[in-house]
C-alpha cells in the first residue's frame, strides 16, 4: 500500500472510530462537533490515591531503566571510539551565530509580553504563544548549527518549512479527540467565532512538529543524552507482524471506547494515536521503531520523547500567566501542578514524541527507504 493509502486508513480511524462510539452509546454527536467548544459534558473522576500511585508506578518502572543506563554509561570511562566521537563533535562546533542571539532577544521579549499587563500591549498579550515559539524554534536550530555545522532550517529547509502546516493539521487532530475526554480548555473561547477560533489557534498550531523535531534533532548533538541506549534491553517479539496487528486492534478498541469512557481511557488521546500510526507504517512496510526495539537500541524512542518532556515544560511555563492559555481537568491524578499541569500528566508528552516523530515520517517522507527527512526515527542518529 502506498503513503496516501496509510494515510487515509490512519485518518478514517482515527476521526471515525470515536464518533462510532458515542453512537453506538446513543450520546448526541453535536456536542462532540461544536466548534469551538464550549459545552462541559465529561464529568471527570476526583483525586485517588491508588491510581495515583499506580500510575506513578508505572511510569517510574518505565523511564527509571532508561534513566538508570544513561547514568551508568556516562560514569564509565569513555572507550577510544567515543573519545574520537567526542572530539569530532567538539572540532564541528562553533559559536552561536548572531541569528540565534537575535531568536533569545526575541523570545525574552515576548515572554515579558505574555506574564505583564501593560494597558498600552494589552491588543498583543492574548498572541504571544506563536512568536514565543518561533524564537524557540530559531534558538533551538542556532544551537543544533553551533554543535555540529548543520540544522534543518538552514540544511533541510523544504522539511522544515512542510513541518509547520503538517503540525497544524497534526494538533487539530488532537484537539478532536479531546472533545471525547476534555481534559484541557481554553479560556476565552466562548466569546470567539468559528472563523476566529480556527484563525487564532492554527497559527499556533503549527509550531509544534517544528519545536519538538528540532529539539530532537539538538538532542542527538549530544551523545551522552542516549548514551548507552544502543545497546539497551531488547523487546523480544515472537513475530513483528503479530504484535503490529496486535497493537492495532489495542489502539482501534481504545479510540472507539474513548468517549464511552472517558474518564478510565483519557491517556488513549496520546497513545492510541501512536499505535495506530505504528502498526499501520509496519504492516504496510515502512520503517518504525519496532525493529530498533527488538535489537536493544532505544535511541530513536528516548530522543523524541525526551524533546517532547522539553518542550513540554516550555509548553507549560509560558501558558502559566499568560493572558490566553489553557486549564486542564485530569481524572484520579490531578495534583501536584507543575505550572498548570498535574505531576503525572507530564509523562503524556513521552509517547507524544514519538507520536510528533512517526507522524512526520508518515507524511513527508518520500519512499520507504529515506530516511533523511526524519532523523529521529532512524535510530536517533544521522
Amino acid at each position: 500500500m502506498n503513503r496516501a493509502g496509510v494515510i487515509c486508513i490512519f485518518l478514517a480511524l482515527v476521526l471515525g472510530l470515536p464518533l462510532l462510539g458515542v453512537l453506538w452509546a446513543g450520546q448526541p454527536l453535536g456536542r462532540y462537533l461544536e466548534f469551538p467548544p464550549r459545552t462541559n459534558y465529561v464529568q471527570h473522576e476526583s483525586f485517588s490515591w491508588p491510581v495515583f500511585i499506580a500510575l506513578g508506578t508505572l511510569i517510574v518502572l518505565v523511564v527509571g531503566p532508561i534513566l538508570l543506563r544513561i547514568a551508568s554509561t556516562n560514569l564509565r570511562p569513555l572507550s577510544p571510539l567515543t573519545q574520537r566521537s567526542v572530539l569530532n563533535t567538539q572540532h564541528r562546533s562553533s559559536s552561536f551565530h548572531w541569528w540565534g542571539w537575535i531568536g533569545i532577544g526575541w523570545t525574552s521579549l515576548w515572554w515579558v509580553v505574555a506574564w505583564t499587563r501593560f494597558p498600552g500591549l494589552a491588543a498583543v498579550q492574548e498572541h504571544t504563544f506563536t512568536p514565543l515559539w518561533l524564537g524557540y524554534i530559531l534558538i533551538v536550530n542556532a544551537a543544533t548549527f553551533a554543535r555540529t555545522g548543520r540544522c534543518m532550517m538552514l540544511h533541510r529547509p523544504r522539511y522544515f518549512l512542510s513541518l509547520f502546516p503538517l503540525s497544524a493539521g497534526f494538533w487539530w487532530l488532537f484537539e478532536y479527540l479531546n472533545r471525547f475526554v476534555q481534559n484541557w480548555s481554553y479560556v476565552g473561547v466562548v466569546e470567539l467565532s468559528s472563523i476566529e477560533y480556527f484563525l487564532r489557534a492554527t497559527l499556533p498550531f503549527s509550531t509544534v512538529l517544528p519545536a519538538v523535531l528540532g529539539t530532537a534533532e539538538l538532542l542527538m548533538s549530544y551523545p551522552a543524552v542516549s548514551s548507552g541506549l544502543n545497546r539497551f534491553k531488547p523487546i523480544q517479539l515472537l513475530s513483528m507482524k503479530l504484535a503490529s496487528w496486535s497493537f492495532l486492534i489495542m489502539s482501534c478498541f481504545g479510540l472507539f471506547g474513548m468517549g464511552l469512557w472517558p474518564n478510565y481511557l483519557f491517556s488513549l488521546v496520546w497513545v492510541g494515536p501512536l499505535l495506530l500510526a505504528i502498526s499501520l507504517q509496519e504492516l504496510t512496510g515502512r520503517p518504525t521503531v519496532l525493529p530498533s526495539l527488538a535489537q536493544g537500541d532505544w535511541r530513536g524512542v528516548w530522543i523524541p520523547a525526551l524533546a517532547a518532556l522539553i518542550c513540554g515544560f516550555f509548553w507549560e511555563l509560558w501558558n502559566w500567566k499568560s493572558l490566553a492559555h489553557w486549564e486542564y481537568a485530569i481524572p484520579f491524578v490531578h495534583r501536584f501542578q507543575l505550572f498548570e499541569m498535574p505531576l503525572l500528566g507530564y509523562a503524556g508528552y513521552l509517547p507524544f514524541g514519538l507520536e510528533c516523530a512517526a507522524i512526520a515520517d508518515l507524511y513527508l517522507s518520500r519512499q520507504v527507504s529515506e530516511k533523511q527527512d526524519n532523523p529521529v526515527m532512524n535510530n536517533g542518529h544521522y
